[in-house]
């Protein structure tokens, strides 16, 4: 059986955008207070303006670090295991309810397309309390595949 040869592809801010977009299954990694890594597995999505967007909740770690510390990576994974992926690093804002309503809409749509009753999520929003972490890129590696380098392909 031949072996799968790893890839590397660059790709610029438009490409990046298409490839993340219908890819929802994201790893945000954050920075403790000790300088240390905190990595959280998150659902996310691409709003109109080409950010990355992660909704959460204002007690968790992933945002109490992200506002001390803004700068962030995600890794945007395939659904497959061994699918492509690529590492988004870039700069987060996090917006709090009530004004994270909105964006969460937005957020919402770039996810899941129409909700069945916005007012109803609306209130959920709300309800819950819920934050946004907004990711705009500042810069991004290839978009990437596994396997086994050149050399040891048959």
């Amino acid at each position: 059986m031949p072996r799968t040869i790893a890839t590397t592809t660059s790709v610029e801010r438009a490409d990046l955008l298409n490839f993340v977009r219908p890819r929802h299954q994201m790893l945000l990694i954050t920075s403790r207070s000790d300088g240390r890594p905190q990595a959280s597995p998150v659902t996310g999505g691409v709003d109109p303006e080409g950010r990355l967007v992660i909704s959460s909740y204002p007690e968790r770690a992933k945002v109490s670090n992200a506002r001390h510390r803004p700068q962030v990576s995600v890794v945007v994974l395939s659904e497959e295991f061994n699918g492509p992926w690529v590492q988004v690093d870039g700069d987060c804002e996090v917006i709090d309810s009530p004004d994270s309503v909105e964006p969460l809409v937005e957020y919402f749509r770039c996810i899941s397309g129409e909700h069945p009753d916005w007012d109803e999520y609306r209130q959920a929003m709300l309800d819950q309390g819920k934050s946004i972490l907004r990711v705009t890129p500042t810069r991004w590696s290839p978009v990437a595949t596994g396997g086994f380098p050149a050399r040891l392909a048959d």
